[in-house]
């Protein structure tokens, strides 16, 4: 047995010694300089047991240590002409060695190799640096196999190879691939829509033949997974058609009855108080909020559906009531000021005029009486405070002075009364202005003149109204945000199913959502609404059964729709309003299961804080300086040499880094078959130049439809 175990460790050793290639010559935390042997290969190396690329930058290296192995990449190769001897062994020091070129490199430590039970592990971090004159060895192919294999349990995804680790496997974890959100970043033409096509393909592929092996059945192709792409360009439209299955397609439809889409709806009524502000421009002193009362209110049931005007008027005067408390709680500045500033006598004078008007509805005589009495008293009020007087141009200016607090307390006890003699104050207790409730757009604008008209404000609400009428009055956004339609009780319950999912993902597993046809002027609240009801849907699921379901949201050209703001600016413009959307599912979708995949050719220009928020990263070709220097920060100091290959990356190559990686690594991507590749290839000039690709122009066809 001791025989054995000896005979075991001199193998040990020559194995070892026949990997050696060179010994330390310093060391520093981040950068250590190796000096390699004369002897050691010069292109390609033989001594693993199979031939490999050596050397090779961003390769890999070991040292040996007490704990195993330091784990060192490759960050530069170079010769130095030594005037010193490096002969081995007895030196003779009368004799002058001539130079001689010594060959060196540089190691950047990654981490420890642990050899357990026969087995390698890699354990990111070095706690214990090599001294100089430690030797260095070339790993071998299981070696090399175990520093870029993912050990987790869940990393069945397989995205690639590792040509640098002699075209290892790359698989990764879907749990923190797409639970801490990916951005895949790469130019034009790198291979980055391929990648994300490609990722949705695999990890529905993996989790199906998972499935399958422990139920032991055949063909179940349903999986609960959920990826919904926002497709800008309308590039997935046939991606996903051959994994079997429903794929769920949306897009502005031209040809119903030709077209497998269905129509992208996202009526006005799912839009909240934020949403409709932005694309409003609504200002914040006069506009946002008539514009919140108004979506208040009009979204209640009892403005839309109640045919009883009794009621609604208990309902219109508690909603006075409840202004006027909300004025005295706000204190001497809302009711006095100078003259023409002063708004609490409009008011007043709105509401009295508004009850006389009310009287010509009824014939009961008790009601006109009543409402006559309401209106003579609030008149009463303002009136004492109503002054004239003639200005230098000799015009009559009108105006109230200053209202004390009695006279609002006045006008309270006289609200309440008369809502006593009608069965008293209706508390408002929802739907908010928030909630996705129906109502029609064009009752929206005609309640929103109502209350201008009430509070005397058309100076500054007239381009304001004409802005949503032009809006709504637009037959292009009517078929994508109108209400037509859309009254059905069900509507939204069909609208969760279709564009997040039924139970267990009953009607597929990926939706395509085509937005090459959104008109501009929308598409930013078009994008942000479906991305933030997604949201909530998610986060109230979570709240009511205390679980989450998994969703990846995927958004293609990211930074056209997550692009900078200027904090500084108060104005909310819908594309400052979209990029806060998806900040705030950045930094909290996690927590609901929602998980977020940007795809961009300009890094540089997306939302910092969305960006923070990515934990993991898939960088292909990257030649702009901006946008290379931004995704150095994504690595430590000591890797940050491995980035210098972004401007050169061939086409399916990728640096892959972050929570989803054991370490940065360089992967070749599984390629796909031309009809799985998403539609943005380079158009072939060429070929049509040459008559090698036909191209037929029917200009007659193309015109009537884009004049539809």
């Amino acid at each position: 047995m001791k025989r054995m175990e000896k005979k075991k460790m001199i193998h040990d050793f020559d194995e070892l010694r026949n990997l050696v290639i060179g010994t330390v010559e310093s060391v520093s935390p981040s950068e250590i300089k190796i000096i390699l042997e004369i002897n050691a290969p010069q292109n390609t190396a033989i001594n693993t047991g199979t031939p490999t690329l050596f050397p090779k930058i961003n390769g890999f290296l070991l040292i040996p240590n007490e704990s195993g192995a330091l784990v060192g990449i490759i960050s530069w190769i170079g010769i130095e002409y030594s005037q010193y001897p490096k002969r081995k062994g007895f030196k003779d020091f009368d004799l002058v060695d001539l130079p001689f070129p010594q060959r060196k490199l540089c190691l950047n430590p990654l981490g420890i190799l642990k050899n357990i039970s026969n087995d390698y592990k890699l354990e990111r971090g070095v706690f214990s640096y090599p001294s100089v004159g430690d030797t260095v060895i070339i790993p071998t192919i299981k070696q090399l196999r175990a520093i870029v294999e993912n050990k987790e349990e869940n990393a069945k995804i397989r995205i690639g190879v590792s040509s640098l680790a002699a075209d290892a496997p790359v698989y990764v974890s879907p749990d923190k691939l797409f639970g801490r959100h990916l951005a895949v970043l790469g130019n034009t033409g790198s291979g980055k829509s391929c990648s994300v096509a490609g990722l949705i393909r695999w990890s529905i592929e993996a989790a199906k033949k998972e499935k399958n092996k422990k139920k032991k059945t055949i063909n179940n192709n349903n999986i609960n997974a959920r990826f919904i792409v926002l497709d800008p360009n309308g590039e997935y439209t046939k991606t996903f058609d051959d994994l079997g299955g429903d794929v769920r397609k949306f897009k502005v439809s031209i040809n119903s009855e030709k077209d497998e889409f269905k129509q992208l709806k996202v009526p006005v009524w799912m839009w909240n108080s934020f949403e409709w502000g932005s694309i409003t421009q609504a200002s914040g002193k006069t506009q946002t909020p008539l514009l919140r009362r108004a979506l208040r209110e009009i979204r209640c049931k009892s403005f839309n559906s109640i045919t009883d005007e009794e009621l609604k008027l208990r309902l219109y005067y508690s909603s006075c009531l409840i202004e006027i408390l909300n004025d005295l709680k706000k204190g001497a500045p809302e009711f006095k000021g100078k003259p023409g500033k002063n708004d609490f006598g409009k008011k007043l004078m709105s509401i009295s005029k508004d009850a006389e008007n009310d009287t010509s509805k009824f014939e009961k005589e008790k009601i006109k009486n009543d409402l006559l009495e309401l209106s003579q008293k609030l008149k009463c009020i303002a009136e004492k405070h109503y002054r004239t007087f003639l200005n230098d141009v000799n015009e009559k200016v009108e105006y109230y002075d200053d209202f004390e607090k009695k006279d609002l307390e006045d006008a309270i006890n006289i609200l309440n009364e008369y809502l006593d003699t009608i069965g008293g104050l209706i508390v408002y207790e929802g739907p908010s202005e928030d909630s996705p409730t129906f109502f029609n757009g064009e009752n929206l604008v005609n309640y929103i003149e109502r209350l201008v008209q009430e509070q005397k404000a058309q100076q500054y609400m007239d381009f304001f109204l004409i802005r949503i009428r032009t809006m709504l009055s637009d037959k292009r956004m009517a078929s994508i945000i109108g209400t037509k339609g859309t009254k059905n009780k069900n509507y939204f319950i069909n609208w969760l199913n279709d564009y997040i999912g039924k139970n267990n993902a009953e009607n597929g597993e990926i939706e395509i959502i085509d937005l090459s046809l959104v008109p501009s002027e929308i598409i930013h609240i078009v994008i942000a609404v479906i991305a933030r009801i997604i949201f909530e849907a998610l986060q109230r699921y979570r709240r009511c059964n205390n679980e989450v379901i998994p969703t990846v949201l995927i958004l293609e050209e990211a930074h056209t729709f997550i692009c900078k703001y200027n904090e500084g600016i108060d104005e909310i413009s819908p594309s400052k309003m979209c990029t806060q959307t998806f900040e705030k599912i950045a930094r909290e979708g996690r927590k609901y299961g929602l998980g977020l995949v940007v795809s961009s050719q300009r890094p540089s220009e997306l939302s910092p804080t969305v960006l923070s928020q990515c934990n993991t990263f898939l960088l292909h070709r990257i030649v702009n300086d901006k946008d290379q220097e931004l995704v150095k920060k994504f690595v430590p100091d000591s890797l940050g040499g491995l980035l210098k290959e972004l401007p050169v990356l061939p086409t399916r190559k990728a640096i892959l880094l972050g929570w989803a990686s054991p370490i940065p690594m360089l992967v070749e991507i599984n390629e796909l078959k031309d009809d799985q590749q998403p539609k943005s290839k380079d158009p072939d000039f060429w070929d049509v130049w040459t008559g090698k690709a036909e191209r037929k122009i029917k200009w007659d066809d193309i015109t009537k439809e884009w004049q539809k």
